[in-house]
């Protein structure tokens, strides 16, 4: 009874408070308090609240990401362990321990059996994964640089993504009907284009000294009296619908593997560098940094390049009204991306076809062409270039020749840091290690 009075005489003098909740109610012993009745009022909502939706949203969908994108820590395996923890470890030679050196021994001829055979029979997995890990070296810079401003690296890496698969798409959305243009007008035009010719005072002065004209139509009866080689056109019709397809699938399967490696190249760098002796491990390190570094500067760097280099042969054609500008254009951007040779042989592709405006028209386009391209050379590649490969000029005419000899034209676009990482390999651990001695 006290309790009851002592909380109604409390909720009279607060007639605010009497106001905003409800009265107690005196309950008997033995008795049930009747709650059904009782409604408390709902707090209001603070200011702000329904703005805030979007982050919460945003924040499940970035803890999504992560965890479909992100390996898991050190990729399963157990951590590093502290300084205190750190075992010596066990020697294993011949002569302490034969038998676990034998077996680590077969173990090791296993892996190499196993490594050539992959090789040699994936050759164009192992091409993809090199060209999805060159792209992702080449864009974690980007990525780092939003890291550095207050982003996550899993909206790094997806605001990366979605600017290049856009620009690109765009690009390509832009261009493609020029292009469609363009190829059409070309297939109209050739039968004329080969009918010029072969009514050209050259071909005909030719012709009269070596009949080429009836060599050629001899050739063409043999070729299609062959059931052989007729059959072999529709295999060949065939075979490059298989290799439409198979590019496409590369391309997919490069792009998958290119956002997985850019998100998870920390959790990479991590487990590669606890392969290496803990003794020697801050040294791996900061050697692998500099070369990945150095990696990613140079795809920037050669991207530029190339975007500048595409948009002074498009400026040229257009002025001189080169036939297939756009089509030349995106010919000029890709052969662009290798280096040394690949925009000499864009530079002599456009002034072969700037020849069908005449000879003037070809040597303007070749003169103010290659005339940039020492601009190029001696100003643009050198400032761009500057924070990412240092190799001398022989060095890297052989690299892409091998490069591009081995794996074709990725080979040559990763010949030259490929060949950088060597050069500071060899500088910083070999010749170092001859200077001590």
């Amino acid at each position: 009874m006290g309790t009851g009075s002592g909380t109604s005489g409390k909720a009279a003098s607060d007639p605010a408070r009497a106001g905003s909740e409800p009265a107690a109610t005196s309950v008997r012993p033995g008795e049930t308090a009747n709650w059904v009745n009782y409604a408390p009022q709902q707090p209001q909502a603070q200011p702000g609240t329904s703005r805030r939706w979007w982050q919460r949203l945003l924040g499940t969908a970035q803890q999504t990401l992560e965890a479909r994108i992100k390996p898991p820590a050190n990729f399963g395996f157990p951590p590093e362990p502290t300084h205190d923890d750190a075992s010596t470890g066990t020697d294993i030679s011949p002569q302490t321990n034969p038998i676990a050196f034998g077996f680590l021994l077969t173990v090791g001829i296993g892996l190499a059996l196993l490594v050539f055979f992959l090789l040699t029979n994936v050759g164009s997995l192992i091409i993809w994964i090199a060209i999805a890990l060159f792209i992702a070296l080449g864009l974690d810079p980007i990525v780092r640089f939003m890291v550095r401003h207050g982003l996550s690296r899993t909206l790094g890496v997806i605001i990366t993504m979605l600017a290049l698969l856009g620009g690109a798409a765009g690009f390509i959305g832009s261009i493609i009907p020029t292009l469609s243009t363009q190829t059409s007008q070309f297939i109209e035009r050739a039968p004329k284009l080969v009918d010029d010719f072969l009514h050209s005072e050259f071909f005909v002065s030719l012709d009269a000294q070596f009949q080429v004209s009836d060599r050629i139509s001899e050739e063409i009866g043999k070729f299609f009296s062959d059931t052989g080689a007729v059959g072999g056109i529709f295999g060949g019709v065939l075979g490059v619908g298989s290799v439409i397809a198979q590019g496409a699938f590369g391309v997919l399967i490069v792009l998958v593997l290119a956002i997985y490696f850019l998100a998870s190249m920390p959790a990479m760098k991590a487990f590669a560098y606890r392969l290496a002796p803990r003794s020697r491990r801050a040294r791996v390190e900061e050697l692998s940094e500099t070369i990945t570094r150095s990696v990613g500067n140079y795809v920037i760097g050669q991207a530029f390049v190339a975007l500048l280099n595409a948009t002074i042969a498009l400026i040229l054609m257009s002025i001189l009204k080169v036939p297939f500008a756009a089509l030349l254009t995106l010919l000029v951007a890709m052969l662009a991306f290798i280096p040394l040779v690949g925009a000499v042989i864009a530079g002599i592709l456009v002034s072969l076809i700037s020849l069908t405006l005449g000879w003037q028209t070809a040597a303007i386009y070749a003169i103010c062409y290659f005339g940039y391209l020492q601009i190029e050379a001696y100003f643009v590649s050198p400032r761009v270039m500057q924070k990412a490969v240092a190799v001398p000029g022989a060095v890297a005419v052989i690299s892409v020749i091998a490069g591009g000899s081995l794996l074709g034209v990725a080979g040559a676009l990763m010949a030259i840091p490929t060949a950088a990482a060597v050069m500071l390999i060899l500088r910083e651990v070999f010749i170092s290690r001859q200077d001590a001695r």
